[in-house]
């Protein structure tokens, strides 16, 4: 899998660290569609192990019963990030600059990515760096919905149905060998597309497309 190099680009193309500049202190989805996350980390997620919460934000997903032994934090703001107490640790980086993560090999048990992935300019070398830090077994869920900032998407994102989404994303799984089968959780939402768009309550779709390190 290869994008082409119009399918990287967004309508927006100043620097990404210009908008992100302010913290945005909100939910980007519904109640239902943060619950549903909870819970397929609450079953795929072990306690006592590492996990990379790469591209986060103030607010965690993660379980509130569940321990970990350590939980690395990363994203583009720094405010956001402190206000996250579930973050032992965090750092600031543009993935879209530089999609080298500054953390060992193997060293994680779990990566997540929660409604952040149509931002990736360079899937290929992300996902290649997820695969390099998580250990053997180790899992990375990438989830999302139907919300984002629309300038800042990549055109194969924008571009594409729902459905396309889910494609995309398992085809940057497959571009790293290595990688399980890309499995898929699919709820779609029972609402009318306008009353989505208005953010009626339930009318998020979830997406999570998980897959393991061999």
């Amino acid at each position: 899998m290869q994008l082409k190099p119009n399918q990287r680009l967004k309508l927006d193309d100043t620097d990404d660290k210009l908008f992100y500049a302010y913290p945005r202190f909100v939910t980007h989805v519904d109640e239902g569609f943060i619950q549903q996350l909870t819970d397929l980390y609450r079953d795929r997620l072990k306690p006592n192990t590492r996990i990379f919460d790469m591209m986060s934000s103030w607010v965690s997903h993660l379980p509130e019963e569940m321990e970990f032994d350590h939980v690395e934090g990363h994203g583009l703001n720094g405010e956001e990030l402190a206000r996250n107490s579930r973050l032992n640790h965090y750092f600031v980086q543009n993935l879209n600059e530089n999609p080298q993560l500054p953390l060992p090999d193997e060293d994680f048990d779990a990566v997540l990515n929660c409604v952040s992935v149509q931002y990736v300019q360079y899937p290929e070398a992300v996902f290649s760096e997820i695969y390099r830090i998580l250990k053997p077994g180790g899992v990375a869920i990438i989830s999302f919905s139907n919300r984002m900032f629309f300038e800042k998407a990549i055109q194969a994102w924008r571009e594409a149905s729902e459905a396309q989404r889910v494609e995309l994303v398992k085809a940057y799984f497959a571009s790293v060998p290595g990688f399980t089968t890309a499995e898929v959780i699919a709820h779609k939402s029972t609402l009318p597309n306008l009353l989505q768009w208005l953010g009626a309550a339930g009318g998020d779709p979830f997406y999570a497309v998980i897959a393991y390190r061999n």
